[in-house]
């Protein structure tokens, strides 16, 4: 099957992450990249799983319908692509023999033609579904799955690394943050009992055991108790 300069462009800018962008975003990218990028294509689906959860984007309300209809059904060419990892094609669904009621679904909604191609990246599985009100418009060889295959995952890996750093990111502040707090604690402490902090901090890890909770999470109660009674900021 041809693929285009367009679809390939489309897909290319899907790798590009900013922070703004999600698997969502990405997935519903790709529906529209295969609908206006691959001959024929008029619409598509991609669905991402992972650990038994998915998510679900179509370029038109009548494809989500569609592959709601396969989930209920437990067969389809996207159940299949999931269970056995091999493309799968209905080159006419008025002749499909495979699954007569998803085929009278997608009768109903104007589908004609069906190509599933799933695609295994790390830790999970995107199934792509592009859909032709003719028939006979896709194969499932080529440059096309190729095409697919390498810009979905490095969307994806570009992604899941974003929210990587992302994440890291909010555990440093996280933590100087509780930090920051832990230092005004220890200032309170310090200034009624006049221990060194070595010693005010030892006094709130022993509480802190002693009540089970963490001790920045005992730090923000004494420094807000000492706000509410004193107003203004903790002792330095």
């Amino acid at each position: 099957m041809e693929t285009t300069s367009i679809l390939a462009r489309d897909l290319a800018a899907l790798g590009r992450v900013t922070e703004g962008t999600s698997a969502e975003s990405v997935l519903r990218g790709i529906t529209e990249a295969v609908a206006r990028g691959v001959p024929g294509c008029a619409g598509g689906t991609a669905e991402l799983w992972m650990e038994e959860r998915v998510l679900l984007a179509a370029s038109h309300s009548e494809l989500t319908v569609l592959i709601d209809r396969e989930r209920d059904l437990r067969e389809g060419p996207s159940r299949e692509a999931l269970s056995t990892g091999r493309p799968v094609t209905i080159p006419d669904v008025m002749r499909e023999s495979r699954w007569s009621r998803y085929a009278a679904t997608a009768v109903r909604h104007g589908v004609r033609s069906v190509l599933v191609v799933p695609i295994a990246v790390e830790g999970a599985v995107v199934i792509i579904g592009l859909y032709g009100v003719r028939p006979g418009v896709f194969t499932s060889g080529g440059p096309l799955m190729a095409l697919l295959r390498e810009q979905v995952t490095v969307a994806l890996a570009n992604i899941w690394e974003f929210d990587d750093v992302l994440t890291g990111a909010a555990q440093m502040q996280e933590a100087l943050a509780g930090r920051s707090v832990i230092d005004q604690a220890k200032g309170i402490i310090m200034s009624k009992s006049g221990c060194s902090a070595e010693e005010a901090f030892e006094e709130l890890r022993r509480v802190s055991q002693h009540h089970q909770v963490k001790v920045a999470d005992l730090a923000r109660l004494l420094v807000t108790e000492h706000q509410q009674k004193h107003g203004g900021a903790a002792p330095a």
